[in-house]
Formats: C-alpha cells, structure tokens, sequence
C-alpha cells in the first residue's frame, strides 16, 4: 500500500476512536512520531489537516444516522462530540451546506425516489466508465448507506458468480496539459469486503495511445475485507503526454467501495509507483562467441 506508515497509523487510530474524545496533542505520542512529522505527513498525504478529517468523518457519520435513524438532531450532535444542537448544527452546515434537519429531510425524499428509479437509471454514474474482461457480470452504482466523507461513495461488485480470470474497472480520463512536466499524486479511499485483489491505478498515455507511465498498485493489492484507508498513485507525466487515465480495478469477486479521489503535484523527491521499467540498450554488444 502506498502510503506512509504515519498516515495510515493515524488513521487507524482516528477510525477506531471516531466517537470518542481525540486530543490532537496527544496523537503524536499514541502514534510515536514527532508532531511537527505527524501533522505535515498527514496533511501532506490527505489534503486535510487532522483536525479536519476527524470532523469531516464525524459529520460524514453524523449524516448516515440522520438518514438511518429516529434519533433526535440534538442526540446525534451528543453522540459526535457537540454540546448543544447549536453547535452540531453550525458545523454541519459548513460541510453540507444544509441544516441537519433540512438535510434529513431531502436526503430521504431522493433516496425513496431512487429507490423507485430502474435499475439502469439508478446505476449510471456520471462520468464514471465501468470496462474490464467482462463489464455485464459487474456493477458499478453510488452507495448512499456506505462513504468515506460526503454523501456517498462508488460501489464496485460482481453481480453474477466471478472467478480469479474476471476483472473490471471504473475509470475516467482527461487531457494531462495542465499537468506536463509534473510529478501527480492521484489518491483515493477504499474500503473492500471479500476481495480477491483490488488496486487503484492511474495511467500516462502520448498522442498515439503508448503508455508512457502507469501503475495499478499490482506489487501492493489490497485482498479479502479492509476498512476505509488511504491510497496513492504516484507518476511523471511526461511533456509528450497527451492523457491520463484513471480509476479501480477489481480482480474476481468481492465488493470495493471508492470515495474521495484527488490530484495533486508532488516535489519530484516524492518516489514514483510507475511499474513501468526503461532498460536502456547498452552502450556495445556482449557475449557474442556464448562464452559469458
């Protein structure tokens, strides 16, 4: 998996005590890195200061109870650490743009719509392309009851019986102009349950379709069933590059949810995860009699 052991211990722990009270200072220490190498890892990594992820994930929860639950907005707020309904509800606000009580209700009103759209309506994703060896034994939808932060995430599954030969992929991709001459970090969150090998990959392609730089995380897959984390991509793209291709690709059978992708540049003493190796042609023949 490509991220750091500092990220990823730090997100474990958050997870594992998200509703509970997580003292910042103390991480550091709980973690057993240095806080000034804590704080610039993570934000480095996740876009997101500590601070912020814990109340992006806790909103991101708080949200799944108002559309799962009865409970009450003012016990909901308790439950995610706020002291008055006030409170919870400013904060909710900033990230959903909705009062909780608004949000509740909308939210519900598209989900029963949803529920009674067909099931090629319901399963188009914008943007998104589902391919692979064999697209119509999977499915590719949104998952309203299971994300990362926002509303929802992908869902990518096998729908009919798969073996270890099957595979399938979400993607997009887009013209790398902007990007030439960098080095881009694409990362996501997945979370899988019961996958037999699952990856996020990215890939650089010229004018006349070669590959120029690619990588689908096939020297670190992610197997069976792991929790929500962090993972990243790492490529050139090269001033010949005319695309760049993205997405997950998910081998035989199982469930991968995706959420949260972002580009960003990265200083080129940032290692690159392209598999893609450039043996040059040595400088003179060898071994021409066999005698080597």
């Amino acid at each position: 998996m490509n991220y750091s052991n500092t990220t990823q211990k730090t997100i474990s722990y958050i997870e594992e005590n998200l509703d509970d009270d997580i003292v910042i200072d103390e991480l550091p220490s709980l973690i057993g890195y240095s806080k000034y190498h804590l704080l610039r890892v993570f934000k480095q990594e996740t876009g997101k200061t500590i601070g912020e992820y814990i109340r992006h994930r806790r909103m991101a929860m708080a949200s799944l109870m108002l559309l799962d639950s009865d409970e009450s907005i003012l016990s909901i707020g308790i439950i995610w650490g706020f002291q008055s309904q006030e409170a919870f509800t400013r904060a909710f606000k900033d990230i959903y743009n909705l009062p909780p009580s608004k949000y509740r209700k909308i939210m519900r009103t598209l989900l029963i719509k949803k529920e009674e759209e067909s099931v090629e309506d319901r399963n188009k994703v914008e943007k998104w392309t589902l391919s692979g060896s064999n697209p119509e034994i999977y499915e590719f939808k949104l998952d309203p009851s299971e994300f990362h932060t926002g509303k929802q995430s992908g869902l990518l599954y096998g729908k009919k019986e798969t073996n270890q030969n099957h595979f399938a992929t979400i993607m997009q991709g887009f013209q790398s102009n902007t990007s030439k001459g960098k080095r881009l970090k694409m990362s996501c969150f997945l979370k899988t349950e019961k996958v037999y090998k699952c990856g996020a990959w990215m890939r650089v392609d010229n004018k006349t379709g070669d590959v120029l730089q690619f990588d689908n995380m096939e020297n670190r897959q992610i197997e069976g069933t792991t929790d929500w984390n962090y993972y990243s991509v790492i490529l050139d793209v090269e001033e010949d590059s005319e695309a760049i291709h993205f997405g997950v690709l998910l081998h035989g059978s199982g469930k991968v949810w995706i959420d949260g992708f972002q580009f960003q540049e990265v200083s080129k003493n940032v290692q690159s995860t392209n598999i893609l190796e450039v043996n040059p042609l040595p400088e003179s023949p060898g071994n021409l009699d066999f005698s080597d």
